[in-house]
């Protein structure tokens, strides 16, 4: 039994670690030691809808957490550029696709796209989320009477934070009231053996052993890699980036500015991403050091960001791409990340973090933990990080940028691996309807992101000119036959705009309920 569970590293990984076992295994000891000499990366400000399981789970709610971490609600990404240079911009919006009453689902949009050319890429999230509705205008509520037709708030929205902040929250109005003993002290030296890790040696003199060592420090790795020496399985081949630049912008219009969703801007040499918080924006740019310098990455981001960009604290950070070939190796499992990174893009860092927790909490419920709860952790974990590792290199993929070096050895990328394998079926497939005989064509699923991020990469499945243009077999009435749907998904979107348009500002309903 798994009753003395050390939690090595503090920053949000640790704290979330200690935040799940404290609050799902009450009567476990948990202790969380940290060294108060390193410095927590504290990039991750953002996160997806995901966390909301997690949080639930521990019966947290928003308003216990948000007033002290600077919080505001996201329910969208949007790229910028990442197609083409000065192609603007597409969201991926949080939630569920809304498509009763269409006759092949998302893939009907693709014939409103035909039939009427001068309708935006930015149609697409705007017909099928409601949540698009509240993004435009931003506005915010919760819609506890359920206006909004299959929009719902506690699961289609997510968190700007401050990590930082809401790290010592989890630590002072979590953990430390529930039990968790925290020792603020330096590991000194980890003694291995057969078994795993024997004991800890701190810099205060203690000694500490453990039944299980969750290791949470950051990319170090000190007790998976450094102790252990558990592979490290590069995503270098699919991920170009490894460098970024990070800072805090004031606001200028905090109204205006303070938006519900995060922004990712492609510029030169990678992307800069811009997330509004309650008290100023975080900021940073990630590239690849591979095709620019550091200091020529910094001067390109302060360009971007023009006069605002002077007179910033800047920071600097290094990461790599990929994740250790197991993240449980006898009595050490790596959490945050200490067991992999993809990259900043989609939020991805506590996402990992929230979703193996959850995975870990699985195992422990049964109490003894073997080599098959060893090996299903790893490969279920693994399995998950592979997808989401795809999903943000399918960005890159899809763009059709080539103006600088960097953008061209994307564009130039052999993306026929077997690694792209999923993501390549996802896209084309056939199917079958009432209409199969003369809509024999490839299609999206109702598959939220892939849908999302190709088409507002311009990237159509449906093979609609052929329908239209290439065979004399199907000559039939388009039109016709789509008038319905795109009624629908006109007048669906026109129903929520006026919803939403009666609602609070985002900045009014923060200020009210939180930050009063």
């Amino acid at each position: 039994m798994l009753e003395n569970i050390v939690v090595v590293g503090g920053g949000t990984a640790g704290w979330m670690t200690a935040s799940t076992l404290i609050g799902s295994f009450p009567n476990k000891k948990i202790t969380l030691i940290e060294s108060p000499d390193i410095k927590t990366v504290g990039v991750g400000e953002s996160t997806v809808g995901g966390i909301n399981n997690w949080l639930q789970m521990l019966n947290i709610n928003d308003c216990d957490f948000m007033p002290h971490c600077d919080s505001t609600y996201k329910l969208s990404i949007r790229f910028e550029d990442f197609y083409e240079k000065g192609a603007g911009g597409f969201h991926y919006p949080f939630g569920h696709v809304v498509t009763s009453d269409y006759i092949n689902g998302v893939n009907d949009w693709y014939f409103k796209r035909m039939l009427y050319p001068e309708t935006p890429i930015t149609d697409y999230a705007d017909v099928f989320y409601p949540n698009m509705a509240l993004v435009n205008q931003n506005k915010i509520f919760t819609n506890k009477n359920n206006e909004l037709d299959d929009f719902n708030f506690l699961k289609y929205s997510a968190y700007q934070f401050d990590a930082t902040k809401f790290a010592l929250w989890l630590r002072d109005y979590y953990c430390k009231p529930k039990g968790v003993n925290h020792i603020i002290s330096e590991v000194k030296e980890v003694k291995s053996g057969e078994d795993g890790v024997e004991f800890l040696s701190l810099k205060s003199g203690e000694r500490i052993t453990a039944d299980l060592f969750i290791d949470c420090t950051g990319f170090s790795s000190l007790l998976i890699e450094k102790t252990l020496h558990e592979p490290f399985e590069s995503l270098e081949n699919l991920l170009p980036n490894n460098s970024a630049w990070a800072t805090k912008i004031p606001y200028k219009d905090k109204r205006k500015e303070l938006v519900s969703y995060t922004n990712c801007h492609a510029i030169g040499n990678g992307w800069v991403w811009n997330i509004p918080l309650w008290s100023r924006i975080g900021s940073g740019y990630v590239y690849s050091d591979k095709y620019i310098s550091d200091d020529d990455a910094l001067i390109e981001f302060k360009n971007h960001l023009g006069e605002r960009g002077n007179d910033l604290d800047y920071r600097k950070i290094k990461f790599r791409s990929g994740i250790h070939r197991n993240l449980w190796v006898k009595n050490v499992c790596a959490i945050g990340m200490s067991a992999g990174f993809i990259e900043p893009l989609e939020s991805n860092g506590l996402y990992t973090t929230h979703e193996f927790l959850l995975a870990l909490t699985r195992v422990l419920d049964r109490g003894k933990v073997s080599q098959w709860d060893k090996d299903t952790f790893n490969f279920s974990c693994k399995r998950q990080f592979k997808e989401f590792s795809e999903f943000v290199a399918l960005h890159y993929a899809l763009s059709h940028r080539d103006d600088t070096p960097y953008w061209k050895a994307n564009f130039n990328r052999d993306y026929s691996s077997e690694i792209y394998s999923n993501y390549m079926q996802s896209f084309e497939y056939g199917f079958t309807s009432a209409l199969n005989s003369k809509f024999n064509h490839y299609k999206f699923s109702n598959n939220a992101g892939i849908a999302c991020i190709a088409t507002g990469m311009n990237w159509h499945p449906t093979d609609i000119h052929s329908l239209r243009y290439g065979n004399t077999d199907y000559n039939f009435d388009i039109e016709g036959i789509f008038d319905h749907s795109i009624f629908l998904m006109e007048a669906r979107k026109k129903a929520w705009n006026n919803i939403v348009s009666t609602k609070q500002d985002h900045y009014d309903f923060l200020k009210e309920n939180y930050y009063s």
